[in-house]
């Protein structure tokens, strides 16, 4: 193949493996639109879009959601195993940062906890932390995925 050819190429596919990238924050966010009692676009949005997009791939994979809560007040982070959601306080700066470094954690690993769990805004799991219970909107598709 001649190199003149091969850069077009290139850049093709990194334009094309771009558009997927934000295409999955898009679906990430839509998600939450249909899931997530809290959601706002302007709650929800920039910090969908601080989370790995290879963890936003893995979240998608199992059905996992991402909601906003400014419920949340002695935690920064709860994941509800029943749901396959996290929630963070959108209102509370650590507590988005200590989203994005859980779920990258998790899905790394993709070891979701099989319980209520809640770290705290260094990303510190806590143990005993009473969380608000969490209840998607009405008729919220849910991916039963992560039920155990």
């Amino acid at each position: 193949m001649r190199p003149a050819l091969v850069l077009p190429l290139l850049l093709a596919a990194t334009a094309a493996h771009a558009r997927s990238d934000r295409e999955v924050a898009e679906r990430a966010i839509a998600a939450a639109a249909d899931v997530c009692p809290g959601h706002a676009n302007e709650r929800t949005s920039p910090t969908v879009r601080a989370v790995p997009v290879g963890a936003l791939r893995v979240l998608a994979e199992h059905g996992a959601v991402l909601c906003p809560d400014r419920r949340l007040e002695g935690a920064a982070v709860a994941f509800y195993p029943r749901y396959g959601v996290f929630t963070w306080n959108p209102d509370v700066p650590a507590s988005a940062k200590a989203l994005v470094q859980v779920v990258d954690t998790i899905t790394r690993s993709e070891d979701f906890p099989d319980k209520t769990a809640v770290w705290n805004a260094a990303g510190t799991p806590l143990q005993g932390q009473v969380v608000p219970m969490f209840e998607p909107r009405p008729n919220a598709p849910l991916n039963r995925f992560l039920h155990r």
